[in-house]
């Protein structure tokens, strides 16, 4: 498929995102990052509470973007060959012969990822950084494109692994969706009942070949000089505070720059400005820094921390009169113009 226009893509990103909406009630900004993500080419963790609907978002996406959907439901006794496949032996052909595993698909739901040991969890880590598997020697692809969409559950502590620093910096992002407001629980309990079964059948917007064109098209989407130094500023502050012990790394930069081109993209621009970025500071780049270990005590989220460090990096003040990108059709002109 030819490259799509990014006004193309922010098209067909809002119809993928309706089709959604018709499954998973009240998330409509969760539903922005996670089609953001999957749009900058990452991988999303989802990290909340059991029943909020994780499971639905990532079956939702797979049917609604056109992938193959395979889900592996992590245990303690799961093996990393139950992920990624294993050779065996063929009593027909007395050849040893690649049984591929469940990551061998476009959209894999890793439910419950820290319920299994850090030997499997590992075996997701070339899978997820380079779209390939090894064993025996021998690389093997991954279709493309290729997404993990993990779910961790983060109050079942006892028979549990917490997430190496190394896994979660190959999640491009990581969001908590939280319960819903009273109203919009009260419209999904509404539509279950006019439904009639317990599932909504959801209809394909898009494919594998149309996605990865948007995903091409995210490279249109101009950053400016100032924008780039305020990414840096942030990340170099990560590294600063006094309640960070490690701060965010380069790839949190890289991150945080194509999360903010997806952002700007889904508002219908081609360009960033600051407050893309400071829209996706949190999710991209809280899971990406290990806090002092006295503000566990304090119950000091990272998320909190975050949120500290933006607001003590000051925003530019970028020039709206200077010629560059215009802002896509079916969207206001650049702020301040």
């Amino acid at each position: 498929m030819s490259d799509l226009e990014p006004g193309d893509t922010a098209e067909r990103c809002a119809a993928v995102l309706d089709e959604i909406e018709r499954a998973v009630v009240g998330n409509r900004r969760a539903l922005e990052l996670v089609m953001i993500g999957i749009l900058a080419g990452g991988h999303i963790l989802l990290e909340d509470l059991p029943g909020l609907g994780k499971t639905l978002i990532a079956r939702s996406f797979a049917r609604s973007l056109g992938l193959d959907f395979a889900r592996i439901q992590f245990t303690p006794d799961l093996l990393p060959s139950d992920v990624v496949g294993a050779p065996l032996y063929d009593q027909r052909s007395g050849q040893m012969v690649f049984r591929p595993g469940p990551v061998f698909t476009q959209l894999l739901l890793a439910d419950e990822i820290n319920r299994t040991p850090p030997k499997t969890q590992a075996a997701l880590l070339e899978a997820m950084g380079e779209g390939q598997v090894s064993i025996d020697g021998e690389t093997r692809q991954l279709p493309q494109p290729f997404v993990v969409l993990a779910t961790d559950n983060p109050i079942e502590y006892e028979g549990t692994y917490e997430l190496p620093e190394a896994q979660l910096d190959r999640f491009l992002i990581r969001l908590r969706l939280g319960y819903l407001q009273a109203a919009d629980e009260v419209a999904m309990l509404q539509r279950r009942l006019d439904r009639g079964t317990e599932t909504t059948q959801l209809s394909q917007v898009i494919d594998a070949v149309q996605l990865i064109a948007m995903r091409r098209s995210l490279e249109q989407v101009e950053v400016s000089a100032d924008l780039l130094e305020y990414v840096v500023a942030i990340i170099r502050a990560t590294r600063q505070h006094p309640q960070i012990q490690v701060g965010a790394s380069p790839r949190g930069a890289l991150a945080l720059v194509q999360l903010a081109r997806g952002q700007a993209l889904l508002s219908r621009r081609d360009y960033v400005v600051p407050d893309d970025i400071k829209s996706v500071v949190v999710p991209a780049l809280a899971h990406r820094i290990t806090l002092r270990p006295e503000l566990w005590v304090r119950q000091v989220s990272s998320d909190d921390v975050v949120g500290t460090v933006l607001a003590n990096v000051p925003t530019p003040r970028t020039d709206p009169s200077a010629p560059g990108p215009v802002a896509l059709a079916h969207h206001s002109a650049r702020p301040g113009a």
